[in-house]
């Protein structure tokens, strides 16, 4: 999500996720649409709410490959692991 504020309540923090937003125009306000028909009209500019959303999209794709590279490392060690113990004694 990201955090935006409205024009008429500028102290106020609205958080929106930017998966449902379909347009941002500039007329001269910021105008947000989303996909459920509402708009919200923020002080951010067009360009502001675009580098917000890449951020957001950014984290994202930063953790999980964060997440994927820990889960590579580990199974890397465990395979490693493997490798080195004694064979198991059959009966």
């Amino acid at each position: 999500m990201i955090a935006l504020h409205r024009l008429t309540h500028p102290n106020q923090v609205v958080f929106l996720n930017c998966d449902l937003i379909q347009t941002i125009e500039a007329t001269p306000d910021t105008v947000v649409s989303l996909t459920n028909s509402s708009k919200l009209i923020v002080i951010e500019k067009p360009w502001e709410v675009l580098g917000l959303i890449r951020g957001w999209r950014a984290g994202i794709i930063a953790t999980a490959l964060q997440s994927t590279a820990a889960q590579a490392d580990a199974l890397a060690e465990i395979v490693h692991l493997a490798g080195s113990r004694p064979e198991a004694v059959h009966e």
